[in-house]
């Protein structure tokens, strides 16, 4: 209500300004001021206008909730996969292993601690970092 009082007073020293300027008023304040005095009237009153949101095909809905689950499912995987990785337990004394294997049955193997320190470092910090774009994206989610 304040702020509609400020509203209609700054818009009358308008209306004066330009009266005083060309000894009338124009066409536009006039209309500025019937828009004012309205919007203050409706506000007076208590009516608000209500701004409708169209209707939601329900198959539209469903798919929304099915996206949003797949989310989740992603998320989850996620923190287990993460559970596991700071579960794993390398030792100083050759005792961890890494394994690479690719479609063509062609293997990389590595007992190099700092290696694998290395590369479990990277894949921890990769994971946290799509676990939180995930976890935003369902937070920003809207059905």
């Amino acid at each position: 209500m304040v702020d509609a009082q400020i509203l209609f007073n700054l818009n009358f020293l308008i209306m004066q300004k330009a009266v005083k300027q060309n000894g009338t008023a124009t066409n536009k304040n006039s209309t500025v001021k019937k828009e004012v005095q309205k919007k203050l009237t409706e506000e007076a009153i208590g009516k608000t206008v209500v701004a409708k949101k169209p209707a939601i095909n329900l198959d539209d809905r469903i798919q929304k909730f099915e996206k949003l689950r797949g989310l989740a499912t992603q998320r989850e995987r996620l923190t287990e996969t993460l559970t596991e990785l700071t579960k794993f337990n390398y030792n100083q004394d050759d005792s961890s292993s890494f394994h690479l294997r690719d479609s063509h049955n062609l293997e990389f193997r590595t007992t190099n601690t700092n290696l694998i320190k290395l590369v479990t470092s990277h894949l921890q910090s990769t994971l946290e970092q799509r676990k939180s774009e995930i976890e935003e994206q369902i937070v920003k989610f809207e059905l």
